[in-house]
């Protein structure tokens, strides 16, 4: 079919499963109201989903699918003028057919995938995304796409409208999770503040990652978990639940999305816990939010303040600087790239042969030693890289700086290179253009770095992402994710970053 000739149609979009291709088709119902914003657009999905989307702005009706003849009897009483069908199965194509209503079908790409993870048979169609694919059976009805990706108001009926008690408050917000994690809980801290500015927020977070938020200024305190050095896990629990239940705290938000921290905030006694919906804690949460892997983790966390507002936006602190941490690091003049080539996880490593040879050409292109970043647990892997890249090229702080001194290490480079890990986030949130290597993986997971002038290197794969963190060694033997990016790419993406920046 071609277009729609009624100013106010009434749609039905069939996309019954999985939830993460349910949450991608957000996008299509934002352009959708806004070509018709008085159209009825309803969804057809599998029941165990009907709460998901019940949470989407754009959505008028959700209709579940609880057996064939029961969905087309549905279809047919809900007098549609079209069908949008995202999810292009025999099932979904037989019941278009019998509801004898006009169709558009995105086009799946199945066989090519097939053949492509069977056989490695390449085929053009593998390099669309599939919310591209989307939005491209919007102009087969002459819908415009305004909206080509998510956005934060695309769940603004994610949770209840929330009033808290008039006067002084007191937010508990607990990020216990990895480095990059609590970098990527800055700006959340920051519009909290801004959109409660009677509030006292008290941070709870990991030793090792305190200074991160007591360098942006915005806590009232800093209280330690020592849930990974305590003699006594439980003990450390019951501890904490105890110290922060005598603070008296009126709300708690909640980004990690463990059991743990749910159930601190619940054993605590804090009346108001805001989380995601797929937190693992969330029947110990009074207010959920949905949780979109399609979103930037930076605009996902602040999704956490839609019970009181719904204009929100995202912006990184400013990051004070910490003249003594500053003083002790005593870095040679010169210094305007650096790297960090380790990671937790073997699979977000790119190979040490590469890093060496972009070592020449950081070295080469700006001058002066690359700064060489990492923890102690990397030290072996670096110092392999740093003799790979030959004598006078590398200024290596592997294991020799605090969270504060890594901060001042990264704050005046011009670039910042890294895997997919937390220092690449730092170098983000100081405004330090960043290239991410990514492997294992994606960028669609949200955990790239944060801004305009970064930018992401991965090379498409069917197989990516294979894990949420990385894993020990490649599911598939190959390790063609890292394997297959060029040195001369990942060099050229820099000077792209660092000219961007110096644009802006």
């Amino acid at each position: 079919m071609r277009g729609i000739s009624k100013s106010n149609p009434k749609l039905l979009v069939i996309r019954m499963s999985s939830l993460g291709d349910i949450i991608l088709t957000a996008p299509v119902f934002r352009n959708l109201k806004a070509r018709w914003p008085a159209a009825g657009v309803d969804i057809l999905v599998k029941p165990q989903f009907l709460d998901a989307v019940s949470k989407n702005a754009f959505i008028d009706k959700a209709l579940a699918f609880t057996g064939f003849f029961g969905a087309v009897r549905a279809i047919n009483a809900g007098g549609y003028d079209a069908i949008i069908d995202l999810h292009s199965t025999l099932r979904s194509r037989l019941l278009c057919l019998a509801a004898r209503v006009p169709v558009v079908r995105y086009r799946k790409a199945s066989l090519a995938r097939r053949l492509f993870v069977n056989f490695r048979i390449p085929s053009p169609a593998l390099e669309k995304h599939t919310l591209d694919r989307y939005l491209e059976t919007l102009s087969r009805l002459g819908v415009p796409v305004l909206h080509a990706g998510p956005e934060l108001g695309d769940w603004s009926r994610s949770a209840s409208a929330l009033t808290l008690k008039p006067g002084p408050l007191k937010i508990c917000l607990l990020q216990t999770a990895f480095l990059g994690d609590c970098v990527l809980t800055l700006p959340l801290l920051k519009e909290l503040r801004e959109t409660l500015p009677r509030a006292r927020v008290s941070v709870v977070t990991r030793p090792e990652t305190a200074e991160i938020f007591s360098s942006s200024g915005l806590a009232a305190e800093i209280i330690e978990d020592g849930k990974k050095t305590a003699p006594s896990g439980p003990g450390e629990f019951f501890g904490l639940a105890r110290e922060l239940s005598s603070r008296g705290f009126d709300a708690a938000i909640i980004p990690h999305r463990s059991l743990r921290s749910a159930a601190l905030a619940w054993r605590a006694g804090i009346p108001v816990r805001i989380g995601f919906s797929s937190s693992a804690g969330s029947l110990l949460l009074t207010h959920k939010v949905p949780f979109s892997w399609l979103l930037h983790d930076v605009e996902r966390n602040l999704a956490l303040l839609s019970p009181f507002s719904s204009v929100l936006k995202a912006a990184w602190p400013g990051m004070r600087g910490d003249a003594g941490a500053a003083s002790r690091l005593s870095l040679p003049p010169g210094i305007k790239a650096g790297i960090n080539a380790g990671s937790a996880w073997p699979t977000k490593r790119w190979p040490r042969e590469k890093w060496a040879r972009l070592i020449k050409l950081l070295h080469a292109g700006y001058g002066g030693k690359v700064l060489m970043a990492g923890g102690p647990g990397e030290k072996d892997w670096n110092d392999a890289i740093a003799r790979l890249a030959g004598p006078g090229r590398v200024l290596n702080l592997t294991g020799k700086t605090s969270m504060a001194e890594l901060m001042e290490a990264i704050r005046p480079l011009k670039v910042f290179v890294s895997n997919d890990s937390g220092p690449m986030h730092i170098a983000s949130a100081l405004g330090v253009p960043a290239v991410g290597i990514f492997g294992p993986t994606t960028r669609e997971l949200g955990f790239f770095p944060y801004g305009p002038a970064n930018r992401v290197v991965e090379t498409q794969l069917a197989c990516r992402p294979c894990a949420l963190h990385g894993s020990r060694k490649c599911p598939r033997g190959h390790f063609l994710c890292m394997r297959l990016l060029t040195v001369e790419e990942v060099f050229t993406a820099a000077v792209q970053a660092c000219k961007l920046q110096e644009t802006t």
